[in-house]
């Protein structure tokens, strides 16, 4: 048995809803039922076995997509960076998950949020070290604020979680001040464990619906004015192409 129809079948045996599924032929189709799987698990430890099929799964993926070092790009600023790609496979200091208020990823089955992806690729664990913060702290994760967690699979350090605002209707004074706080909470959380680099993906111009040129502004103005006073390199990770040249645009870029 191959690891990923291990992984599939441990997934299987620990739930009682799923009489019937049977294994697919395909890969992707593999690939698609053992995600589904992991994106509605709860937040519980799994056995030594699976962590290990899951730890060599996932990092043999990663390595199939190609790993993007810190080192091997160039800054566009003094140390502020602009890159375009999938952030699950930076190797850098920390990345940043733009994640929901209860702070244990995206429950949707192979929803392709940021939240989703980084849970997915990091393994199970992230998923319950979230669980056990959130258990401590015994109520839903501010928006604004952030939490640091290690990243597992993923090729970087560490993952900061921030719960950017909401945008329903008019953008207000305090959505701005919101995602500032949220940027800024990264960055502070990043010194405080120094972390040396940050990849920030693009925090509510998703489906939270902050407007893509302000929530630019925003992020770029505040990473300036921290990183004049710190030693700490960020990257503004970007995925689609209107947000890459929006980026360009406020850092300069030709």
């Amino acid at each position: 048995m191959n690891k990923i129809d291990f992984l599939i079948n441990y997934l299987l045996s620990e739930r009682n809803d799923v009489d019937g599924i049977e294994i697919p032929d395909n890969d992707a189709e593999k690939f698609r039922l053992y995600r589904s799987l992991v994106n509605i698990r709860p937040a519980v430890k799994a056995d030594e076995e699976f962590l290990q099929a899951e730890d060599e799964f996932l990092t043999s993926l990663t390595e199939e997509k190609g790993i993007t070092d810190i080192t091997d790009l160039t800054p566009i600023e003094d140390g502020i960076y602009l890159w375009q790609g999938d952030i699950t496979t930076l190797r850098c200091g920390a990345i940043v998950n733009a994640a929901n208020s209860g702070m244990t990823g995206c429950w949707q089955p192979c929803h392709s949020c940021i939240d989703n992806c980084i849970h997915t690729f990091a393994g199970v664990r992230l998923r319950y070290k979230c669980g056990e913060i959130m258990q401590a702290q015994g109520h839903e994760e501010p928006t604004g604020k952030a939490k640091i967690t290690p990243a597992y699979n993923l090729p970087c350090d560490y993952v900061i979680h921030t719960v950017g605002p909401i945008v329903q209707g008019e953008l207000t004074d305090e959505h701005c001040r919101l995602l500032e706080s949220s940027y800024k909470s990264c960055l502070e959380i990043a010194v405080q464990n120094n972390v040396q680099s940050v990849a920030f993906c693009c925090i509510s111009t998703g489906v939270f619906g902050f407007p893509q040129d302000k929530a630019a502004e925003i992020a770029v103005r505040t990473v300036r004015e921290f990183c004049n006073n710190h030693d700490i390199k960020v990257i503004f990770d970007v995925f689609g192409d209107d947000d890459y040249e929006i980026y360009k645009k406020l850092l300069g870029g030709n």
